[in-house]
């Protein structure tokens, strides 16, 4: 049996709320899905030692992350019953307030879809090789620790 080939899951910049709706949209010709769940990642200002984040500059180990992201993908398909599955990260720079992780699972039960999406999203999180450096408003920067 052929090995898939990791799909991409990059979008230079901000995912664009457009991007969101058109995923959602298209799903409505599927009757055969009873439940949607989405995580949307949105990067903070935070403010750090008296500074603003102001955006997060993505970057990734392209060919490793796709790889983690591919092997997690196939690992939700075989826990859940998911009928469906998109997953989108920014690379690039992202304006506070705009959206950086967009995960959106389909199955027919919502059980399936909750658990699924917040599987997906810990995995990613924990195992994919994505960093962000953190970019204040005073233009000094510094990588991001996730939490």
């Amino acid at each position: 049996m052929e090995k898939k080939k990791p799909k991409s899951i990059f979008i230079d910049g901000a995912i664009s709320p457009e991007k969101i709706a058109t995923s959602i949209a298209h799903h409505q010709v599927k009757t055969n899905i009873g439940a949607h769940d989405i995580f949307l990642g949105q990067v903070r200002a935070d403010e750090i030692e008296g500074k603003t984040v102001r955006a997060i500059d993505y970057t990734a180990y392209d060919e490793m992350a796709l790889a983690e992201v591919h092997n997690i993908r196939e690992t939700a398909f075989e826990k859940f019953d998911l009928t469906c599955m998109h997953i989108y990260h920014s690379r690039g720079i992202v304006n506070a307030g705009e959206i950086c992780l967009f995960v959106f699972v389909s199955s027919k039960h919502r059980k399936d879809a909750f658990e699924a999406c917040r599987y997906i999203v810990e995995e990613i999180k924990e195992k994919a090789p994505i960093f962000g450096k953190e970019i204040f408003e005073d233009e000094t920067h510094q990588w991001k620790v996730n939490g």
